[in-house]
């Protein structure tokens, strides 16, 4: 198992901290200039779900991409993160200049109707205000981390703030706030902004959401996941904030995951390492139990 998360010394964060402006620095600019020769605009692929298949069910998950999940719980439509942009970043008029999107995105009109989406944190690679405008809904619920409530699009029926700790009860499902290692600053001047995962409760089944997290112990005193959802990428070289495959199966373990649905990876250029390292990793980690990794294919429906 992967040691304690120990605090770096003051030469690891050095070095870390060169290591993230170098690959910002081999990113950031083409990422810029694929935005100024028309990188913006629709996805290039959308690709459509069955919903009906995955309403059959009253526990099933799928992967759209990215942190965006959608998950039946019970008689419950949630939404994890949603991002359906072809482009994510900062918005300058009508253009939007960061980085575009890898994988196919989902059609949202296909989507069944959603009763809840859960908002991790503040990043544009999870709170992509765009795509929420899509699905703002008068029958639809948002529950987001503290101090970000000022950043959802208007049109949703409540939205409310969940810090670290709390949970709020919604009938037959209880959902509580538990505290990354991450941070939540959508810019260099909001540090005030929360991050959360979310431990999803019903009488008969846990989900555990991680949102992005480095390697810690937060999920060590979860106990009896049914479904454990982690982000695997970014860790290159940004392992101060999110931890590699190995960790999170580590943690996934801590929380005694049944089953495991790897995030976070393929959809977007956040970081360097390669873009099939991340599953090969965890698929090894795993070894004799890799069968407990959920099939992370786009759009495909998992049920227990």
């Amino acid at each position: 198992m992967t040691p304690r998360k120990r605090r770096p010394s003051a030469r690891q964060r050095l070095q870390t901290a060169t290591d993230v402006t170098r690959s910002g620095a081999r990113r950031y600019p083409r990422h810029f200039f694929t935005t100024l020769r028309g990188g913006n605009g629709d996805v290039r692929e959308v690709f459509r779900i069955a919903a009906r298949r995955a309403k059959d069910s009253t526990f099933s998950a799928v992967w759209l991409g990215h942190a965006t999940i959608l998950l039946r719980i019970g008689e419950r439509w949630i939404l994890t993160d949603p991002v359906f942009s072809r482009r994510i970043g900062i918005k300058l008029g009508p253009v939007t200049v960061g980085m575009e999107r890898q994988l196919p995105a989902v059609d949202p009109a296909t989507l069944p109707p959603i009763d809840l989406v859960l908002i991790s944190h503040a990043h544009f690679d999870h709170l992509d205000r765009p795509s929420l405008r899509r699905l703002a809904s008068p029958t639809t619920k948002v529950l987001t981390a503290a101090s970000t409530s000022d950043l959802i699009p208007g049109g949703f029926e409540k939205v409310t703030e969940l810090g670290w700790g709390e949970h709020i009860d919604l009938g037959e499902i209880v959902i509580r706030a538990l505290r990354p290692e991450h941070w939540g600053a959508r810019a260099i001047w909001d540090r005030h902004r929360g991050y959360n995962s979310y431990l999803i409760e019903t009488p008969h089944k846990r989900v555990l959401f991680a949102g992005d997290t480095a390697y810690c112990d937060a999920f060590d005193r979860v106990a009896g996941v049914d479904l454990a959802v982690f982000g695997i990428g970014a860790y290159d070289p940004w392992i101060a904030k999110h931890a590699n495959p190995e960790q999170v199966w580590a943690m996934a373990t801590a929380a005694d995951a049944q089953h495991l649905l790897p995030m976070h990876h393929s959809t977007f250029e956040l970081s360097d390492e390669p873009r099939e390292e991340p599953l090969l990793r965890l698929r090894a980690a795993a070894g004799k139990d890799a069968r407990r990794i959920v099939a992370c294919d786009l759009g495909t429906l998992w049920t227990p």
